[in-house]
């Protein structure tokens, strides 16, 4: 999930497919001399080796690692390695597989949920466990789940689960900080390794949403320890383990006691470790990753290819790194949204003027180089099972926009207010670039300005839930390939019982949450994708958010790192990569 800072417009549409290979005059590898030194490596099944460490770069701080507090793409990028989920997706077709579950079954209304809990499962070993080995069980999943409903201070997630649980909306408004109450009556421990969840009403999509990595499963041992400090002391099953932490770099290492073995019977992970540290731009990334000091590069921007592969020149004095670059249409979408709650966009005619004169193609080619594709219609991209052409948009009219301006109120003598539009991005990024254009667009047509203000992503969440942007960009990545996941975004249902409305942009509208939840009952394929497709289509109409692109995952990954996959949702599993450095 980009909660965001990422990107995204019509990736399957178009199917733009960019794969290629780059060989160049390789050397070997050369770590600086803040980095640790390589243990020898040893040699497993099948030409695949332990050892090694594998680096990478991230733009944005990473603060704590915790997965009910960690709702931003760069924290899950770590908590992914670190934590396990109960059910998980499938690396390349993306579809529901067993994790920390065995196996499950569904009941044929989707109301139950039963889980056999996989066995010889060990935590990692941590201070909180007094040296003993401690196995999980389906107590360890019932506290996650429970957890991920209170109103816990490190839970970030609540609307997640807490409405769809039986019994979990009563648990959020009794319980707190200091008392947790006897448990959740929808999540019923059988036996040592068996999990019951029953559901408030039908959902179809309930097993996919617990594949999110924010919920992934930690020991209460370790939370009750650590307490307000649980963030520095992640405790999980994953192949990765916490190491350390500092201003410069996040550091895990290798699980020992890690339960997958690879189809080869190799015992995973092969890392001995995963080094994360922090860009100042993507410039000074890219420049990383020349000299050999990252091994993978995400969201290259496309004008700085040129930049990666260097001149031949550079690569007759060995000064570019053997590598390949891989290309996904992306599951994620960048948008413009709006605090339809205040003064400046309650109005509709405001938010649907603002979506007639954004002209998001010349965006896309005037201002982004061609990165990226620009929405045609509406919100949710054209993913598999959403027809997305079925959603109906007006074209641009910048006379029916400045018509509907005036109705709302604002004419010449009453101009629009000048506000600030919030963007965590970094100068010269995609992002800030895309926002530029839209800035362009609406002083030309409308006479509007607004003034970029690019922040980190801390910044702009506190921007945004305080009320204090009117105007802000963002963007969503995938957590599961589903319409549901995208336009449950808008949905302001009884999410958490205390608080009538959560999403972001305060966006209440009794028809679309009806649709949303006649769709998640709806067992039929067809009937449901037809909900969404309303649903979709009042989001274009009640506008508030305008989808400006989708991208493609494009990623640069140093040729010595061997079985690196990644999907369009940015899934990112470092279990069963190695490294071998490639014939000179």
């Amino acid at each position: 999930m980009e909660r965001l800072s990422l990107s995204g417009t019509n990736p399957l549409q178009h199917m733009r497919v960019l794969q290629f290979s780059v060989l160049l005059f390789s050397v070997a590898f050369v770590f600086s001399c803040e980095n640790p030194a390589e243990l020898p490596q040893k040699e497993g099944v099948g030409g695949k080796y332990y050892g090694g460490t594998f680096r990478f770069m991230s733009s944005e701080k990473v603060q704590k690692l915790f997965p009910l507090a960690s709702n931003d793409i760069y924290a899950q990028r770590l908590n992914a390695q670190i934590f396990e989920t109960l059910l998980s997706l499938d690396s390349k077709t993306l579809e529901v597989k067993p994790c920390l579950a065995s196996s499950y079954q569904v009941n044929e209304d989707a109301t139950c949920f039963t889980f056999k809990i996989r066995k010889g499962v060990q935590f990692h070993e941590d201070a909180c466990f007094n040296g003993k080995k401690r196995f999980l069980t389906a107590e360890d999943i019932k506290f996650t789940l429970e957890m991920a409903c209170s109103p816990s201070m490190h839970n970030d997630i609540t609307d997640i689960l807490v409405t769809h649980i039986v019994g979990g909306d009563l648990f959020y408004l009794k319980t707190n900080n200091k008392h947790i109450l006897k448990g959740i009556p929808g999540i019923r421990v059988l036996d040592t390794y068996t999990l019951e969840i029953r559901l408030n009403e039908s959902f179809r999509s309930f097993d996919k949403i617990l594949t999110n990595i924010t919920l992934g499963i930690f020991p209460k041992e370790a939370f009750n320890q650590y307490s307000e400090n649980i963030g520095l002391h992640p405790v999980g099953t994953g192949p990765f383990m916490y190491n350390s932490i500092s201003d410069k770099q996040i550091t895990l290492k290798r699980n020992p006691t890690y339960w997958r073995t690879d189809d080869l019977g190799n015992k995973l992970p092969f890392l001995d470790q995963v080094v994360m540290t922090y860009a100042q731009n993507k410039r000074s990334e890219i420049m990383a990753f020349r000299n050999k000091e990252i091994d993978l590069v995400l969201e290259i921007p496309v004008d700085e290819i040129q930049n990666i592969l260097g001149s031949l020149k550079d690569a007759q004095a060995g000064k570019n790194v053997t590598h390949r670059v891989e290309s996904h249409p992306g599951m994620k979408v960048s948008f413009l949204s709006f605090d339809c709650r205040s003064k400046e966009f309650s109005d509709v005619r405001v938010r649907r003027a603002f979506h007639l004169v954004l002209d998001r193609k010349r965006i896309v080619e005037s201002w982004l180089s061609g990165e990226g594709w620009a929405t045609q219609n509406g919100f949710v991209p054209n993913i598999a099972g959403f027809h997305a052409a079925n959603v109906r948009v007006d074209p641009l009219s910048p006379t029916r926009a400045r018509t509907l301006m005036a109705e709302s109120g604002y004419t010449k003598t009453k101009k629009f207010p000048s506000l600030d539009l919030y963007v965590n991005a970094k100068k010269g990024s995609a992002q800030h670039k895309m926002c530029l254009g839209i800035v362009a667009q609406l002083k030309s047509t409308l006479g509007i300005s607004l003034r970029i203000q690019l922040c980190t992503y801390k910044e702009w969440e506190k921007a945004v839930s305080s009320g204090k942007a009117k105007i802000w960009r963002s963007g969503w990545v995938a957590d599961y390939p589903g319409a549901d996941n995208f336009l449950g975004l808008f949905y302001s249902g009884k999410l958490r019982s205390d608080k009538k409305i959560v999403n972001e942009f305060h966006f209440q509208n009794e028809q679309f949450n009806s649709l949303f939840e006649e769709a998640a009952r709806e067992g039929d394929p067809d009937k449901r994708e037809a909900l969404f497709i309303a649903c979709d289509q009042l989001i274009v109409n009640e506008v508030p958010a305008i989808p400006i692109l989708t991208d493609d995952v494009l990623i640069m990954i140093n040729a010595r790192v061997r079985d690196f996959y990644t999907n369009s949702m940015e899934v990112l599993d470092f279990s069963s990569i190695f490294i071998k450095e490639p014939r000179r």
